[in-house]
C-alpha cells in the first residue's frame, strides 16, 4: 500500500462530453488502489500500534495471571491491580458514557474521522486488502483475475488468499478470546482439542465474523450496518472538518497539457483524473460533496495532492476543511455545541474517577430479618436480627474485625470475626439484642463496621448503616 500513483496527463478533448467518475468496482466489489501519502502513513502506523497492543495486551502477565482478564464465570474483572465486581459495574456505565461523549466531540470537530482511522472495521479491512493486494497483485491485476474463468492460477492465488485471511480471523478470534478466558489455556486447549464447547464455539463464530467483515462484507458494513454512518449528520456543522473537495478551485474539471495554463482553457485544477475515486474505500466520489459514506480516512486527499504535486498546482483541492472555509469564511472552533459535548464529557470523567476511587476492597452488605421487625426473648430483651454478607474483594484471604455502633449497652449474640477467602462471599446470620428501658425511641439509627488487615500490613474497614427496632 505504499506505491506512488502513476498519473498520466493527456491532452484536452473538449469534444468528448465529460461522464461521471465511476469507482473501480465489478458488480459489489470495489477494488480499491493503494495509496501512499501524509494521511495514509498516519493511519498505518497508527493501525499498527493499535493492532499490536490488541494481540499483545492478553500475554501481559500480572502476579500469577494475565493482566487483564474479564473472568465472567466468577464474575469479577481483572485490570492490573484492579479487580471490579458486579457491584462495581457502574464503572461500566460510566465507561461506555464517557466513550460516547467522546464520540460526539470528536465528531463534532473533525467528523467521521474515527470510522478513517481507529474502527477495528476499518483497520482489519485495509490488513486483509493489503493481503490480497500482495498474493493477487495491483487493483487493476486483482479485477482481472477476477474476471478470467478457474484456473490454476486463480485457483492457488484465491486458496493461498483466502487461507491466510482465515488464520488471521483465527488468531484475532483468538486474542478477543483471551480477554475472558487466561489466554495460556485457551490456546493449550484450542489447539489440543480439548476446549469446552462454548469456547469453540465463540471463537469459530468471531474468526468468520472477523472473515465475513473484512473480507467480503467491507465497505457494506460501513454504508449500510453501522449505525453511526446514519446519526453522525447530526452532530456536523458548518464548522466541522471532514474530508471536502474545493469546487471554486477545481471547476470545470477536465483534462489537459501539464505546462498549459487552465484558465486560459477555461478549467480549474481538477484534471479528472478519477484518483480520488479510485483511492476510497467506500467507492465515491468526494467531488459530488459531503456524503454519509465517506470514512474519512484521507486516502483522497493524498491522491489528489499527489497529482497537484505533478501538475506543478497548490495542494488541498481535496483536504481537510469545513462548510465555512469553503464558503470563505472563517471556521468557528469554539462553539455552543463543542463545548456542550466537552462539559458533558468533563463530568463524566469526574464521575468516573470518583467511582473508581471509591471502590473498596471489601463489601458489606446488611440484611434485615423481614418476618419480624423485632422480638423479644425470654429475659424480655429485645432482639433485632441481621445477615451480615461479606464479599472479600482482594486476591488474598482476609480474616475480618466485626464490631457494633449505635447503642449504648447491647450483646452480639454471634461470631465478631471471620475468615473470608478471596473472591468469596461470607453470610453471617447474627443478632443484636439490648435492654428496652435503655432505648428512647421506636427506631434507632445503628451500624456495623468491618476491619480487615492486608498482607502489607494496610488496614481496611468499611461501615454500613441500617435501623435496630424495638417495642415502644
Amino acid at each position: 500500500m505504499n506505491n506512488k500513483l502513476d498519473v498520466k496527463i493527456i491532452e484536452a478533448d473538449k469534444s468528448k462530453k465529460k461522464t461521471k467518475a465511476k469507482s473501480e468496482r465489478v458488480g459489489s466489489k470495489i477494488y480499491m488502489r493503494s495509496i501512499s501519502g501524509f494521511f495514509s502513513s498516519i493511519r498505518e502506523r497508527l493501525n499498527w500500534v493499535l493492532m499490536v497492543g490488541f494481540f499483545l495486551l492478553p500475554w501481559i502477565p500480572y502476579g500469577d495471571r494475565q493482566a487483564i482478564l474479564f473472568d465472567l464465570a466468577e464474575q469479577k474483572f481483572h485490570i492490573f491491580g484492579l479487580i471490579i465486581w458486579p457491584q462495581d459495574l457502574v464503572l461500566l456505565a460510566a465507561l461506555l458514557m464517557i466513550a460516547a461523549y467522546a464520540l460526539f466531540l470528536v465528531t463534532t470537530f473533525i467528523g467521521r474521522v474515527w470510522c478513517g482511522y481507529t474502527c477495528p472495521q476499518t483497520i482489519w479491512t485495509f490488513i486483509f486488502i493489503w493481503v490480497e493486494e500482495k498474493v493477487e497483485g495491483k487493483f487493476n491485476k486483482r479485477k482481472k483475475l477476477d474476471q478470467q474463468p478457474l484456473n490454476f492460477e486463480k485457483f492457488w492465488k484465491k486458496s493461498l488468499k483466502h487461507s491466510i485471511w482465515l488464520v488471521i480471523s483465527l488468531i484475532t478470534a483468538l486474542t478477543f478470546m483471551a480477554f475472558f478466558v487466561p489466554v495460556k489455556e485457551l490456546y493449550i486447549d484450542f489447539f489440543t482439542f480439548n476446549a469446552g464447547g462454548l469456547v469453540v464455539f465463540w471463537t469459530l463464530f468471531f474468526t468468520f465474523c472477523t472473515y465475513g467483515n473484512a473480507g467480503w462484507m467491507r465497505e457494506i458494513m460501513c454504508l449500510h450496518m453501522c449505525p453511526y454512518a446514519r446519526f453522525q449528520s447530526a452532530m456536523f456543522d458548518k464548522d466541522t472538518y471532514t474530508v471536502a473537495y474545493d469546487p471554486t478551485r477545481g471547476e470545470s474539471r477536465g483534462p489537459r497539457p501539464r505546462k498549459k495554463d487552465p484558465k486560459e482553457l477555461g478549467l480549474g485544477d481538477c484534471i479528472d483524473c478519477n484518483l480520488c475515486v479510485q483511492v476510497c474505500p467506500t467507492g465515491i466520489d468526494i467531488r459530488d460533496g459531503l456524503q454519509y459514506e465517506c470514512i474519512n480516512c484521507g486516502n483522497c486527499v493524498d491522491a489528489c495532492d499527489d497529482v497537484m504535486v505533478k501538475m506543478g498546482y497548490e495542494k488541498k483541492l481535496i483536504s481537510y476543511t469545513t462548510e465555512r472555509q469553503l464558503e470563505g469564511k472563517t471556521t468557528h472552533i469554539m462553539r455552543s455545541k463543542l463545548l456542550g459535548y466537552g462539559s458533558v464529557l468533563v463530568v463524566m470523567l469526574v464521575v468516573f474517577v470518583y467511582f473508581l476511587m471509591s471502590i473498596q476492597p471489601l463489601k458489606l452488605d446488611i440484611i434485615r430479618d423481614r418476618n419480624q421487625l423485632y422480638r423479644i426473648s425470654s429475659e424480655g430483651m429485645v432482639e433485632n436480627v441481621y445477615t451480615l454478607k461479606l464479599l472479600n474483594k482482594t486476591e488474598e484471604p482476609l480474616t475480618y474485625s466485626l464490631s457494633f455502633n449505635g447503642l449504648t449497652e447491647f450483646e452480639w449474640l454471634g461470631p465478631k470475626e471471620v475468615k473470608v477467602n478471596a473472591g468469596e462471599v461470607y453470610t453471617l446470620p447474627m443478632s443484636i439484642s439490648t435492654d428496652p428501658y435503655g432505648l428512647t425511641k421506636k427506631v434507632a439509627n445503628v451500624s456495623f463496621t468491618a476491619k480487615a488487615e492486608l498482607s502489607d500490613g494496610t488496614e481496611i474497614s468499611i461501615s454500613e448503616d441500617t435501623r435496630f427496632y424495638n417495642e415502644l
